[in-house]
């Protein structure tokens, strides 16, 4: 097969997103349009690939370039349309002689396999010019395949310079073409603006080809979401269910449980492994990564977080963290950047860590927040504590060893140190180091005024139950 080079047309304003981000940067499983586009191009396996810039010009640039560092960039100018984008792509594949596959940066669904073959069909039947098609049962708005009595290609015709009789066709233009670049550069060389848009329409060249005796073909796709374009964000959101659904079937197929799909939500980039379960109203994001057997949800969201083997964390939000093998997180519990839970450990409800090591065995089970913290092995921190980090100008580190034993409402000013084996009393504030096997408390003796409350809140019903009490009470 001869080479193949790769122009995503990506200078859109996108427009109808009624948005200041531009169209193809919109995300899609955690991946903007555009990088889904890319990393198809990319299994192609091109000898070059080049996106076609204009709208946000540095901004879309930069995100290319973020996701594919090798792609080309090519700037549109000041004439508008596909056909002269694609021009402006080909300046920047000067010397390629080979097949040029053409996508747009806004139809993130299209797959390496449908354009294998596409190609492969190019090539095989001697086309200059094989495009992709599909048959929708509302064509509103996309160009239509005109074919001959024999089902012949004989053009593209756009919605707004059809006939009636040709806005009737279902089949339409998916916007998807492999070309003979010789035959394409020649084609492009000769098309005008001469339609009601005033645009240079890479559509054109079909019309060129034919007239100088090229073969083109249309291919029907067999699945329509191949060609699905993004314009707006009804169709973003059609797009990204279909994409969600499929991402969950191919999980499931791999042995994972996912007990309800409709409330379930994975990007492209996560990866689970056999015996997972992921629990209704679950979504993960990013780089997440399950271990074997974990269970995760419900109501939880876990972003760039990883999850070892049959650990259990349900209804937390979790981010830029590690859980590890056993530990168990949540009920809602939150786990900001950098939090690494140890092997069998635990954090439990309404507990909020960041930047914070937990050990292997040690337990925050509620009512915490540990933030630029260690703990070791084996500790439990009591229910309320707080680690003091912030003194209105700096972060401070608080260490507390293994197998310590903190009691509950307890203030760790940090920077501060808790021992090995330590213990700490309830209601105590940390404010010096504790050495190891030590006993920490704030010693502040009760004082306790008997008859106080029928002196001073005579008549109230806290007033009648401390007399009643007092009255039954066997010395009274």
């Amino acid at each position: 097969m001869a080479s193949i080079a790769v122009i995503v047309l990506a200078a859109g304003a996108g427009t109808r997103m009624k948005s200041r981000t531009p169209k193809p940067l919109h995300p899609l499983a955690g991946k903007p349009l555009i990088a889904h586009v890319l990393r198809t191009a990319g299994e192609l396996h091109p000898e070059a690939i080049v996106a076609v810039v204009r709208h946000e010009r540095e901004r879309m640039a930069e995100a290319v370039l973020e996701f594919a560092p090798h792609v080309r960039i090519a700037d549109q100018d000041e004439v508008p349309g596909t056909g002269r984008a694609v021009e402006q792509g080909l300046e920047a594949l000067e010397g390629f002689e080979g097949h040029v596959v053409v996508l747009s940066g806004d139809v993130p669904l299209i797959d390496a396999e449908t354009l294998q073959a596409l190609v492969e069909r190019h090539e095989r039947e001697g086309n200059q010019m094989t495009l992709l098609s599909a048959h929708l049962g509302d064509p509103t708005g996309l160009g239509r395949i005109v074919r001959d009595e024999a089902g012949a290609f004989v053009r593209i015709v756009e919605q707004k310079d059809a006939s009636d009789a040709e806005r009737a066709i279902d089949e339409v233009n998916g916007g998807i073409y492999v070309f003979d670049a010789a035959a394409l550069r020649r084609a492009l060389g000769s098309i005008g603006r001469d339609n009601a848009q005033g645009e240079m329409y890479l559509t054109d060249a079909a019309t060129r080809i034919q007239s100088t005796g090229g073969r083109i073909q249309a291919v029907p796709a067999g699945d329509i979401w191949a060609i699905w374009g993004i314009n707006d964000r009804i169709q973003l959101a059609a797009a990204a269910h279909e994409l969600n659904d499929r991402i969950i079937r191919r999980w499931q197929a791999a042995g994972v449980t996912v007990t309800d799909p409709a409330s379930t939500w994975i990007d492209i980039d996560v990866t689970l492994a056999e015996d997972v379960t992921i629990l209704p109203g679950t979504q993960l994001h990013g780089a997440t990564a399950i271990a074997a057997g974990a269970t995760i949800g419900p109501d939880t969201t876990l972003v760039d977080t990883e999850v070892g083997e049959d650990a259990v964390v349900k209804r937390t939000d979790a981010t830029l963290s590690v859980i590890g093998a056993r530990a168990s997180v949540g009920p809602w519990a939150y786990l900001r950047p950098n939090s690494l839970i140890g092997d069998d450990g635990k954090v439990g409800t309404f507990v909020e860590t960041k930047n914070s090591q937990i050990g292997a065995g040690s337990k925050v089970p509620h009512l915490s927040y540990i933030g630029d913290a260690v703990v070791g092995e084996g500790s439990n921190i009591g229910a309320g504590t707080i680690t003091a980090n912030y003194d209105g100008q700096q972060k401070h580190r608080t260490t507390v060893g293994s197998h310590v034993r903190t009691g509950s409402h307890n203030v760790f000013v940090a920077p501060v140190t808790i021992g090995d084996g330590a213990y700490t009393g309830a209601g105590t504030v940390v404010r010096k180091d504790v050495e190891p096997g030590a006993l920490a408390i704030n010693v502040a003796p009760q004082r306790t005024m008997p008859g106080w409350v029928a002196a001073n809140r005579p008549g109230t019903t806290a007033a009648d139950a401390a007399a009643a009490a007092n009255t039954q009470a066997p010395n009274a």
